[in-house]
């Protein structure tokens, strides 16, 4: 499970901003997302920053250092300040929403303590969104980027590797840290020096500590064994599958930079990132007759409105072919 050092995030800020009982108050909350709600290193530091900037807002509004009866009853008015502060020094929409969530969380921490009301976190509306649409890449796009031929990189393990890595993105729709912390063990290899994927079913634990089951088809299994049948480096079984030059595990950047290099020799948008690949994943499954609910498991989606975004997509793709084929379109 990721951890949060809870001393390390900006902690002088936090001493100027914060009195010792909302300090302490703060740090059993991290304690408690990180422990009971098991939410994700990376939304617990958003949500942490969001606090202290809340706080740093009410040190300014109230004259000193913000502490937990601040909190008690909070009304919508001190909120709305805190928006309209954040919006004029250039904080978005989709920010100022994960603020109010991050500030919520705290208030409702504190609340089922009974040290707060969270009635005025309530009775705000989070800022409308823009409504945005997963751009993901066409299907004979995503096939050339599976390809160890379209590779740019002249060491054949590592082009190897990357067309492993993209074909399992975009054959399992994986995230890409959930494709890079895959190990023999999760493919059912159990012989590294002749490999072969023998499992036909992933369980990945995504998001939130959430376990799913993904099939593996064939032509990803094989990929991946073909990469390993090449790669020079000893991997324990245990360990991550996808090895950087040096044999660590390869980190995202490094792909990431890869993908972008194919972007620019295959002449695909910028929109082609890794993740596109999911998105991808999931559009292609629901344009051939893909069930929503089946799709909302295979990622791992919390809320089946996450998913539906999806049908925006297909429906977008479906009317500009009648828009480029129909005669009186």
């Amino acid at each position: 499970m990721n951890t949060v050092d809870s001393t390390a995030l900006k902690q002088p800020d936090l001493l100027v901003c914060a009195a010792s009982c909302q300090q302490k108050a703060r740090e059993r909350w991290l304690r408690w997302m990180e422990t009971e709600r098991r939410m994700a290193a990376r939304t617990m530091e958003a949500y942490d920053r969001d606090l202290q900037q809340f706080c740093l807002f009410l040190t300014d509004y109230h004259g000193r250092p913000a502490k937990v009866k601040d909190f008690a009853d909070l009304r919508p008015i001190s909120l709305r300040a805190y928006l309209a502060q954040r919006r004029n020094t250039g904080a978005g929409p989709r920010t100022l929403a994960r603020g109010l969530a991050g500030i919520g969380s705290f208030i409702r921490h504190l609340e089922r303590q009974g040290l707060a009301s969270s009635a005025g976190i309530t009775a705000m509306r989070a800022p409308r969104q823009p409504r945005t649409l997963p751009k993901p890449v066409r299907a004979d796009q995503a096939l050339r980027l599976t390809e160890t031929s379209e590779q740019l990189h002249e060491e054949p393990w590592i082009a190897a590797r990357d067309a492993a890595l993209m074909t399992l993105l975009y054959g399992c729709g994986l995230r890409l840290g959930e494709a890079l912390g895959l190990t023999p063990f999760d493919l059912g290899i159990t012989n590294m020096a002749a490999p072969t994927v023998t499992t036909d079913t992933l369980r990945i634990t995504g998001k939130g500590g959430k376990t799913r089951l993904v099939p593996l088809l064939p032509v990803v299994g094989e990929a991946i064994a073909s990469y390993l049948r090449l790669c020079p480096h000893v991997i324990e079984a245990d360990a991550p599958i996808f090895r950087g030059m040096r044999g660590g595990p390869v980190q995202p950047a490094v792909f990431q930079r890869a993908m972008a290099r194919m972007r620019g020799a295959l002449g695909l948008p910028s929109t082609a990132t890794p993740h596109a690949l999911r998105h991808s994943f999931a559009t292609h499954l629901l344009g051939n007759g893909g069930d929503l609910r089946t799709i909302q498991e295979l990622l791992g989606h919390a809320s089946l409105s996450t998913t539906q975004k999806y049908t925006a997509v297909d429906t977008e793709s479906l009317m500009a072919s009648w828009a480029a084929a129909h005669p009186r379109a």
